[in-house]
Formats: structure tokens, sequence, C-alpha cells
């Protein structure tokens, strides 16, 4: 029963993450959950003036190609490619709606590249209601989009390798390396990353290392971008350090994948204001 319940949490926890999202383009091998972008997209939006977002989801843009990516992705991700961003909202009486639609648009799709590096090209909106007394309504209605894209993530120091993870050690006194906690360690310091979070496989560890054959490696690393930063930039710097440190172990070719699982809530450093 202990088991059945245990692999049910980690299917409830996956499928709140949704899906999982690409960032950049093919070479960039990096993804985001679709409930980190969506909770940094409604953040950002939390005051265009005249309208309250109060659903939104993500996928893949229906009329455009897909790529392939250029290292193995996460199980069940998205390939590379244009996403379409869908979105209910409600609207002020005060302002024309065909103008309130267009501010959110252009604000949905600026927030899309400026703060998170995902290729949205479509955004499909559909106006749920109209709101009378806009001070009293939007307040409300926005409180409550607070709420629900509020992160509830780990502590702030994050994933902490147990005693058992650190290291493991054979019948003999000799200590075996780990490859993944120490680059779980060099993922830690890498500018922008707010801490290692793991979210896929049910809070697993956030540095999985596969060996693909005949001698080479994969990494897959799980990160919360700090607030500040483009999460598509810390993507690209995290897998470059990972590259370099994990090549000098590994006996061949080294390919990195990231998933960001949290971007944290501020503006990015060109000025775009915090929400």
């Amino acid at each position: 029963m202990v088991a059945a319940d245990t692999w049910t949490q980690a299917v409830r926890q996956q499928l709140g993450l949704g899906r999982l999202l690409p960032l950049g383009g093919p070479e960039d091998g990096a993804w985001i959950t679709e409930q980190a972008a969506v909770r940094a997209l409604s953040r950002a939006v939390l005051d265009v003036d005249g309208v309250s977002v109060e659903t939104m989801r993500i996928g893949p843009a229906r009329t455009e190609p897909l790529g392939e990516p250029a290292v193995p992705p996460p199980a069940s991700a998205l390939p590379p490619g244009p996403l379409r961003i869908e979105a209910d909202f409600s609207a002020a009486m005060t302002r024309p709606l065909a103008e309130a639609a267009e501010g959110l648009r252009s604000a949905l799709l600026t927030a899309a590249e400026v703060r998170l590096g995902l290729p949205a090209v479509e955004v499909d909106l559909q106006v749920t209601g109209l709101l009378e007394d806009l001070p009293a309504a939007a307040a409300r209605l926005r409180a409550e989009l607070r709420f629900m894209a509020g992160d509830q993530e780990a502590p702030t120091g994050g994933w902490q390798g147990g005693a058992a993870e650190a290291g493991h050690r054979s019948p003999g006194p000799v200590l075996v390396r780990d490859p993944a906690v120490e680059l779980a360690e060099v993922a830690a310091d890498v500018p922008g990353v707010a801490r290692l979070a793991p979210a896929l496989g049910g809070l697993s560890r956030p540095v999985g290392v596969a060996y693909r054959e005949p001698t080479g490696w994969h990494v897959t690393v799980q990160v919360a971008v700090a607030a500040g930063h483009r999460s598509l930039d810390v993507a690209r710097t995290l897998r470059a350090a990972l590259a370099e440190a994990a090549a000098g172990d590994a006996p061949g070719p080294v390919t990195v994948a990231v998933l960001i699982t949290s971007a944290e809530s501020a503006g990015i450093h060109d000025g775009s204001p915090a929400s």
C-alpha cells in the first residue's frame, strides 16, 4: 500500500506540472514546466490595464512545424518548436475590448520572450466576463490569481542530498564517487540558479546521469531560476558548465538537458518591472 500511495503521489505531482515546454530552439536542450511558465507569465501581466487573466494554457502552435532536439529530452517533453498561449480573461468596461485584448496579447508575448525565452508565436484570448467595478473586481481577481500563481516550492535551501546520496560506499574503505552529486554541486553554483528543484519522478534527485552506449553520458538537471534572470540564458550557461565538468570523468561524449521547474518572480535586467 505504501508503494502504491507513493506512485499515486508521484503521478499527481507530474500531472500538476503540465506539459514540458521547449525553451529556445532545437540546439538549446532546455525545457520548462508548463506550471512554471504559466506562473511566470501570469505574474508578468497582473498589472496590464483593464484586464484580469483567469486561466492559461501553453502548448504547440497549431500550424507550425516542430524540430528535433539536439539532446535527448526529458520524458514526455514537447519537441522544440513554436508555442501557442491560450488565456481566458475578464475585461474592464472602461476600456475598449479590442484595445485591452491587444495590450494583454503584447504583454504575454513580450514576457514569454524577455523573461523566459519561450518561443511563443500565437496568443488565443477569450473574454469570459466584463468588469463594471474595475477597482474592486480587478483587485479581487488579481488577488485570486496571485494566490493561484504563488510558488509552492521547496524550502529556500532547495534540494539537499542526504548522507546516503553524498556518495556510495563499497563494502571496503574505498569511496566510490557519484558523478550526479558532484554535478549537482556545479549546477548549484551557476549564476542564475536559485536552487536545485527536482519535480519529475516524484521529487527525484535534481541531477541524473544516464550512461549511453558505447561510452557517452547524458546529464539531466532540474533547477529553479533566480529572480532577475532569463530562464533560457541560465539554461545555456548551466548546460555549458555541466558539460565541461562532466567531460573530465566521462569516457565519451557528454550531452546535457535542462528542465526549469520554477522561474522566480521578478523583472529581468532590461528595466522591466517586477511583478
